[in-house]
């Protein structure tokens, strides 16, 4: 079985659906001939040439409407915002058109586009390269928000996007694009949308986390087994649907739970896995349910290391719930 990072998964993935459907087409700064700023469409343009691998202008309205409109037209767009901050120049045309139509039309009218976009922090790449905006999508009813952590699931999850007729936001974790590597099957395979997977099982404290911040999670869980800390890693993997059934049963076995996210604190979707919990568990938890999130602020530039969560960071928190 091959070895890849996150960016050959992505990779391999567009390759494998624009081979098997022809409907599916690339678009977005550079994905073509240059093979985008990360490399994640590198090659793509020589296979598939300029029709299906499409270079446009720098304006993220243009390109979801363009997809917008060939979705309703029969095809199955794969856009690409060159970084998650530059999504927001595009935010009418996501959450006012693309999240509506299916519902508009009265199921006439699926609109299947699926939208890639690096996010996070760790690149050193300041306060307009740096963010996380996954909670403002999560809010808006009709979209579906993906976030992998790893290159097996990057590819399973983005086939299964790319396969059924629901607008997606797969927001991939630029930090670890090549420092996360795995097997990856050869060939076709897709992963559930909306299941979580527990990545290390524990009895004392469940650590819910996303993206960049699993590998944040599992190193937390490793230190803290040295100190005799047994802790639960589930990384999400799906944001909207998610996986309610399996953060309920890791929490009612541990009875305590942190959420781990690098997106700002307030409003951030740690507050809305806590209430989901708290409405169904409460007579589980043997302490209140913790976050470990970055701070209010902008995104700094020189002081990226001490906004984003670290793994002394996550085990400190789980620290008190043990001591609650």
């Amino acid at each position: 079985m091959p070895t890849m990072n996150i960016i050959e998964a992505v990779r391999d993935a567009l390759r494998i659906e624009m081979r098997r459907d022809q409907r599916v087409v690339v678009l977005g700064e550079d994905v073509g001939k240059f093979g985008g700023v990360f490399r994640a469409t590198s090659g793509l343009y020589d296979e598939f040439g300029a029709d299906r691998v499409i270079d446009t202008p720098l304006a993220e309205a243009g390109i979801i409407g363009t997809a917008i409109g060939m979705a309703l037209y029969g095809m199955r767009p794969v856009p690409e915002i060159q970084f998650g901050d530059f999504i927001f120049p595009a935010f009418d045309q996501i959450v006012n058109e693309l999240a509506k139509f299916r519902y508009r039309s009265g199921g006439q009218y699926p609109c299947p586009v699926v939208i890639r976009t690096p996010v996070g922090g760790g690149i050193r790449g300041g306060h307009y390269h740096s963010q996380s905006p996954e909670a403002l999508f999560i809010h808006t009813p009709g979209l579906k928000v993906v976030a992998p952590s790893n290159p097996y699931d990057a590819k399973g999850l983005l086939l299964a996007c790319m396969r059924q007729n629901d607008p997606v936001l797969f927001m991939e974790p630029k930090r670890i694009y090549r420092a996360s590597r795995g097997e990856v099957p050869e060939g076709e395979y897709t992963l559930e949308i909306g299941k979580a997977a527990v990545v290390r099982e524990g009895t004392h404290c469940t650590l819910l986390a996303y993206s960049g911040m699993v590998s944040i999670a599992e190193e937390a869980a490793k230190k803290g087994e040295a100190e005799g800390v047994s802790i639960e890693v589930v990384d999400l993997r799906t944001l909207m649907p998610y996986d309610i059934d399996t953060i309920l049963a890791s929490v009612k076995k541990t009875g305590r739970c942190v959420v781990v996210h690098e997106a700002p604190r307030t409003c951030g979707f740690g507050a809305e896995l806590i209430a989901a919990i708290q409405e169904r568990a409460m007579d589980h938890l043997e302490a209140p349910i913790l976050r470990v999130t970055g701070f209010d602020t902008p995104f700094p530039y020189t002081l990226e290391h001490e906004y984003l969560p670290n793994a002394d960071r996550v085990l400190g928190t789980v620290r008190q719930t043990l001591e609650w």
